[in-house]
């Protein structure tokens, strides 16, 4: 009698096994996301061999010599930008995004401009042939030399690498490829690890640029095992409105460069265009003489961009007040509402806040707090701040401003775009004032103290 095939049941996360089905996963403990599937039956020869088995050796690291990896622009300065200064071979690249959010557009728009200098191969898993050509001729580009494979089979796609030796390689999806070598149906954790692991071997192996496109779930974090993130070289995320014309990436892991670094790009009619000067879109609509509005000099990686904060302070009307944010977390918020009762003397509980960072950013550094705290005075006094003023410091449970990094660099860019105030940190002040000679900038220790300051200056 036929022996009945094995299943396991295979967590969702972190892409652990368990013998039979559990309300937790044994092996991160997140609830809910063990999955049924087929045992897979180990292949007699070993699919992971590593790509540098027959060079490894102990090494004294001191006599190692670092050789400075030559970098391959893409033609768009704005991803060279998050990328550390280009692609580099044998790096594996992850891109993630909402869908619609202009993924494939970006790659294809890449791919088409290295083609000429360059060989490269889209792999396209998603749409078939005809549809990737409508979209070229859609964004007018220039397809000559760009290799096209409409193929989900991962055996299929290994053939075309060794065949056509491409430096440059775009898998758009991840998520749609499959091994034969796995039984579980294409984007299941078993499918996108095993798929995931074969090309980083083959990349490195053959010193091929390689991205990775990846979907993402409701909560925007890429679908599949959390070990894929891990495995590529980089990560990197599309964020944005999609109501907007306007798309950043971000960069959250780069072995070959700084992390944090953000690209910002114009969605037109022809594709997705870099941004130069990304603070004066932010603050295209800025107005100085409306209340609950500040504007935050933030750092994103190697760039201080200016970002305009608003806050609305309104009586509640029910029994709970309300705690809103987009692009700010939710949770400082409450922070600096206690710190404003505590050491401001003004109490919020009976008053619904609602905090929004313009543009569509998203900021989550400490720097923030100080803006906030101003927006919300600001607001609640229907008072406008002063004109041409910028804020940024990070506000303590005890009332002090700490100073935050590269504060020199933010008072350059404010001052590049034509404020005249600056209320920062006292550590921050410059040793020199005379390098800002059309900034007025105060330094602060505490709330009280950038309180007075805003007062003194608005009147």
């Amino acid at each position: 009698m036929a022996k009945a095939p094995k299943t396991v049941y295979q967590c969702s996360g972190c892409g652990g096994t368990a013998p039979k089905w559990q309300g937790r996963c044994p092996h991160c403990g997140e609830w809910n996301t063990l999955q049924e599937s087929l045992a897979a039956p180990e292949p007699k020869n070993a699919r992971f061999q590593s790509w540098a088995a027959d060079t490894a050796q102990v090494q004294d690291l001191s006599k190692v010599t670092a050789i400075e990896v030559p970098r391959a622009p893409t033609g768009m300065s704005e991803l060279d930008r998050v990328l550390g200064g280009g692609l580099v071979g044998g790096a594996v690249i992850l891109l993630g995004g909402d869908p619609g959010i202009g993924k494939s557009t970006l790659l294809l728009q890449t791919v088409a401009v290295m083609a000429k200098n360059r060989k490269v191969l889209y792999v396209s898993g998603e749409e078939s042939a005809q549809q990737v050509a409508l979209r070229a001729q859609r964004l007018g580009l220039k397809s000559e030399g760009v290799n096209l494979l409409a193929e989900i089979r991962m055996e299929a796609v290994q053939t075309a690498l060794k065949q056509h030796e491409p430096a440059v390689v775009v898998i758009d999806s991840i998520q749609t490829m499959y091994s034969d070598q796995i039984t579980s149906a294409p984007g299941s954790v078993s499918q996108v690890r095993e798929c995931a692991a074969q090309l980083t071997r083959m990349a490195k192996q053959m010193g091929i640029a390689m991205i990775l496109v990846g979907h993402v779930t409701k909560d925007g974090a890429i679908a599949g095992p959390r070990v894929l993130e891990h495995m590529v070289d980089t990560v990197l995320y599309f964020e944005g409105d999609q109501h907007s014309n306007y798309r950043m990436i971000r960069a959250i892991k780069n072995r070959f460069g700084a992390a944090n670094e953000l690209g910002v790009f114009a969605m037109t009619e022809h594709g997705l265009k870099g941004v130069s000067n990304p603070s004066a879109i932010f603050l295209a609509s800025y107005r100085d003489d409306v209340p609950g509005s500040c504007v935050l000099v933030t750092q994103e990686g190697s760039r201080p961009l200016l970002v305009e904060i608003q806050a609305l302070v309104d009586d509640a009307h029910g029994f709970t007040p309300k705690r809103l944010t987009v692009g700010l977390e939710q949770n400082r918020l409450a922070m600096l509402l206690a710190v404003l009762n505590r050491h401001a003397g003004i109490a919020c509980f009976d008053q619904d806040v609602f905090l929004n960072a313009v543009g569509g950013v998203k900021i989550n550094e400490p720097a923030a707090d100080l803006a906030i705290i101003l927006a919300m005075l600001s607001s609640f006094r229907n008072r406008p701040l002063p004109e041409k003023m910028v804020a940024f410091g990070e506000i303590g449970l005890s009332g002090e401003v700490r100073p935050v990094a590269r504060g020199q660099e933010r008072l350059k860019e404010a001052e590049k775009l034509g404020f005249k105030r600056a209320v920062v940190p006292k550590a921050n002040l410059p040793r020199n004032p005379k390098e800002f000679p059309n900034l007025q900038i105060f330094g602060v220790s505490g709330l009280q103290d950038a309180v007075e300051v805003c007062r003194n200056a608005a009147e």
